[in-house]
């Protein structure tokens, strides 16, 4: 006989708002090579509302549980997985299916938390902090050097934040933008050397005058369309600058002229390649799987280790009962949300005093 749980289904490509919980899903079963996790926090963000709407690259076959980024408990070991152990708290980054009272996760995407870091501070941990630390750090990216300086759009969301935290740490100059007087003061709290309002100032002039006429060394840019065209305008010569994405909603069509003129590299970034089936195909790839598996696991202990040390500081903007998904979307979507949005269950959201 087959456990049932709670679980938000996507019947239909669809608008987040319209998904429904139902309360009799069949609860996975693990097979050989896989972990199941008992969900205790699972990450709610923009890309999740185009995956619901068929408009993302992966598109799972329907019926699915959607939700890529959880933490919570390992509850059962399939048979070949080691390096875990029954109760272990962790965080994940899945294909689909976070969004429920159990998950099925690979052992590659799934790391052991820092006591210290709590379940809804972490879902930004296997996407939003990896994606920037594999921007600014993997040499194959900006490796953001000493003395450089790095512009960051979307600061005040959780890549843009993570993003603030890294180049610091790097020893970066970081200027970040962002739409709002709140947004600004939360980059300048979390590390940002300057802070501009996109709404009020022109980010390119300022870059200029801030960087003494010479340009940024690189910049991060989830936002694309025409804020990524305009970077090409303040990027020094020899500049990076990496798209992860169309917040935005329009996607750039590039200049090669501006690239030719100052030789510019544009390093595009889709960070789950390197952790999805495509990164660990050996038509493609050969043994590059395994070497990105082991540098994914690597660069994870070293942003455990920056948290513990407190150079890093999880931000969160919204925490969320699982009833209320709506509302946690309803929050990223308005662009108002500084740090990332959770929705919670089980014994975190006990903890934190929520109603699941």
């Amino acid at each position: 006989m087959v456990d049932r749980m709670r679980a938000l289904i996507l019947r239909e490509w669809t608008d987040f708002a319209n998904l429904t919980i139902e309360e009799n899903w069949p609860e996975p079963i693990v097979s050989p090579g896989i972990l199941k996790i008992r969900t205790q926090a699972i990450g709610i963000n923009f890309a999740l509302s185009l995956r619901t709407k068929g408009e993302y690259q992966i598109r799972p076959e329907l019926p699915h549980v959607p939700g890529v980024e959880l933490c919570g408990y390992v509850s059962e070991i399939g048979d070949g997985v080691s390096g875990f152990r029954i109760g272990d708290r962790v965080t994940s980054f899945v294909t689909y299916g976070a969004l429920a009272e159990h998950c099925l996760a690979l052992p590659h995407r799934t790391f052991v938390l820092p006591d210290a870091v709590d379940f809804h501070q972490a879902v930004g941990l296997t996407s939003s902090y990896m994606t920037s630390y594999a921007a600014l750090v993997w040499p194959q990216w900006v490796n953001i050097a000493s003395g450089e300086t790095l512009l960051v759009h979307g600061a005040a969301g959780g890549v843009g934040l993570s993003a603030i935290a890294i180049g610091k740490i790097r020893g970066a100059r970081v200027i970040a933008t962002v739409g709002s007087e709140e947004k600004r003061q939360c980059c300048l709290k979390h590390g940002a050397d300057i802070a501009i309002n996109y709404r009020e100032d022109d980010f390119v002039e300022k870059v200029w005058e801030q960087t003494d006429h010479v340009g940024a060394n690189a910049v991060l840019d989830p936002v694309g369309g025409d804020l990524f065209l305009q970077s090409l305008r303040c990027l020094a010569p020899e500049g990076r600058i990496v798209p992860l994405g169309f917040a935005g909603g329009q996607i750039q069509q590039i200049p090669a002229n501006i690239l030719l003129a100052k030789n510019i590299k544009i390093l595009a970034l889709n960070y789950g390649y390197y952790i999805g089936q495509w990164g660990r195909d050996p038509r493609r790839h050969k043994d590059m799987g395994k070497q990105y598996e082991a540098l994914v696991r690597e660069s994870m202990q070293q942003l455990f280790f920056w948290i513990e040390q407190e150079r890093i500081h999880l931000q969160t903007a919204g925490t969320f009962g699982f009833g209320q998904f709506r509302e946690a979307m309803q929050l990223v979507l308005s662009r108002k949300a500084i740090g990332r949005v959770s929705v919670v269950l089980d014994e975190e959201a006990r903890k934190l005093g929520i109603k699941d």
